[in-house]
This record gives structure tokens, sequence and C-alpha cells, in this order.
């Protein structure tokens, strides 16, 4: 196998950051940090105190990551200790429900995809509503997935070759299997997605996590799985597992090297995991404007970009408009499948 070009290489050292961190970490207002100070106007009486980001994910995990990347230049253009906290459960709506509760205006939320859009969709338990009770400020970071599949799988084709790895996939209709971190995730939306548009029809199986997905496919109890790019990357480079193609409409500067599924044929799968800042719907706007500022800024910076490349995002910094946008173009595509495929939380 070739050796991986640097611009994937610095992908794959990602994995080498999900050390567990523990959480409650702040992160003062005197560190050091390259980001300039934001132009925002001030607001008067605010911050009172220490600012948290609360993360539903746990420490070392990918949206712990870019929460930590974040509260540093956060905490020297607020002029107060940034604190990420970790609360976890129940795929992030735990934390996602504290956040919407929060009325000290010194609470924010770094969020997953799923937990700003199909929550309640899923599960009509999920106690807060995503499109009510959460006011988004910036979408942060987006990563298509990656098809993934063992070396050598029976059956299949070996490489790359994404048309005849989706032929052999349909001729082996349900005795193939993928896997997924849980049942609403991404992950098994977008498969769904995919086998409604492609006529695939493997089984579906949820794992913990990403990383016990891969090592069921080297176990071979899987035989396909979307996973994300810096995982996917370093499976490649040890020569477990290959890469089909990406969710994406065209090559991802995450992976180059890798075919898009739409130069396989496979219409409208434009799929992303994404990363993003929300408040508490009933944080005062000033507040939430000067957050949003603030948090964009630091995005769009060539220190945080590059920080967030490695750990295997595209950095964005949309407007509170854009990421307001993406949440409900996202909930209408994937509320269709959920409705289509009538998937419900186990």
């Amino acid at each position: 196998m070739s050796p991986i070009p640097m611009v994937r290489r610095s992908v794959v050292l990602a994995l080498a950051l999900t050390a567990t961190i523990s959480s409650g970490v702040a992160f003062s207002a005197t560190d050091s940090s390259t980001t300039s100070s934001s132009n925002v106007s001030a607001t008067p009486g605010w911050p009172a105190r220490p600012l948290r980001i609360v993360v539903g994910f746990p420490g070392g995990s990918s949206p712990d990551l870019t929460a930590r990347t974040f509260a540093e230049p956060l905490s020297k253009i607020i002029g107060q200790p940034v604190i990420v906290e970790n609360k976890v459960g129940a795929g992030g709506n735990i934390a996602a429900d504290y956040i919407a509760k929060a009325k000290d205006d010194h609470t924010i939320g770094l969020f997953i995809n799923g937990n700003l859009t199909i929550a309640n969709l899923i599960n009509k338990r999920v106690p807060y509503n995503p499109q009510k009770d959460l006011a988004p400020l910036t979408l942060v970071g987006v990563s298509p997935l990656v098809l993934t599949a063992p070396v050598h799988l029976p059956d299949a084709p070996d490489g790359q070759d994404a048309r005849a790895f989706l032929d052999a996939a349909r001729k082996a209709g349900d005795k193939w299997s993928y896997g997924t971190p849980g049942v609403g995730t991404v992950g098994h939306i977008g498969t769904e997605l995919m086998k409604a548009r492609t006529g695939i029809a493997p089984v579906h199986v949820p794992y913990p996590g990403y990383p016990q997905v891969a090592q069921a496919m080297l176990g071979g109890q899987l035989q396909m799985a979307l996973l994300p790019p810096a995982l996917a990357l370093a499976q490649e480079k040890a020569g477990k597992l290959r890469l089909i193609g990406v969710t994406a409409g065209g090559r991802s500067t995450l992976t180059p090297d890798v075919p898009s599924l739409a130069e396989a044929g496979v219409p409208q799968l434009n799929l992303e995991l994404w990363n993003a800042f929300a408040a508490p719907a009933s944080m005062p706007a000033n507040i939430r404007a000067r957050l949003s500022d603030a948090l964009i800024e630091i995005a769009r910076s060539p220190e945080v970009r590059s920080k967030m490349f490695n750990q295997g995002w595209q950095a964005v910094g949309s407007s509170p408009e854009g990421l307001a946008n993406r949440i409900k173009a996202d909930t209408a595509t994937m509320g269709k499948i959920i409705k289509d495929q009538n998937i419900r939380a186990e």
C-alpha cells in the first residue's frame, strides 16, 4: 500500500489526541493564545463569572476536543475563564437538555448534528425541543463520512471500486451487516439514506462508538460502515480497512485520495458530521450575538483552522442564520428517512 500523503497523514494525527482529558478544566483569560482580540462590542455587566461550555460526550471525544480548542481563545476574548464541562449520556441529549434549561446566561453547549436536529424525532421522550429551546450560535466544523469495508471481504472485490462494491452489496442483500454508534446517529440515518438510493439492504447493528464499529469490521462481524475520516484513515494506514468513498458531492480535503460516492453514481448523498455551538433560547440576544461573533472569529483564525483540520474537521464559522438553515435542512432530510424507515430509539 502506498504511503499516505502528508495532508492525509495530518488527519491521522487526530487519533493521538484522544487521550482522556478530565472534565471541568478551566481556560483562564490570562492564558496565551495567538487568536486576536475580538472587535465585538462589550456587553455591560457580562460576563460576570466564568463561562461554561457543556459537552455531552466524554473527555478525549471529538466534541470534547473541539470545545477545548475554542475555550482558551474564547477566554481571552471575553475576559473570563472558560470551563469545559462533560455531562455524558443519551448520545449527548442529557447535556443538550441541561443547556436548554440553563438560566444563568453563562452556559453554552458544543453539539453534534443529532442533538440540534432529529433528537425528538427519534425519541419522543427527549425532554427538549432542539428548534425551540436552543439558539444557534455558529457551525464550527464539518466532516464527511467514509464508506469503509474490510480489506478482504468474501463475495466482494478488493480495492476501492465503489460501483463494484455496491453491486456486491446489492447481491448480498440482508446477509451483510453495517455498524453505527447507535440508533439515530448520522452514521445510522446516513446508511439508511444510502440504502434507499442504492438498493442495498445490509442489517443495522448498533455499537457504543465508532472505534467498536471498526473493531467489529476487523473481526468479521460487519461488512461495511460509515466512519469518520480520522479513524478510517488510521485503519487504512494500518492495512486493516479499505476506503470505498466519501459521503459528499465531491472529494474532501480531509481525504483527497478517496473518491466521492457521487462519482460512483450515488445521487444526492451529501452527508456530513458537524459540530456547532448553541445557547439556551432564553439567553438575551445581545449576549448571544457577542458569543456568536467571538466564536466565528475563532473558527476562522488560521491557528484554529489548522487545529480543527488535524482533528479531522473542516473549520467553518457560519453565522447563526447559516447554522439555523443547516439545522432546518438536515432535519428535513433525515426526518424523511426516519419516517420512511420508521426508525425509533430502542
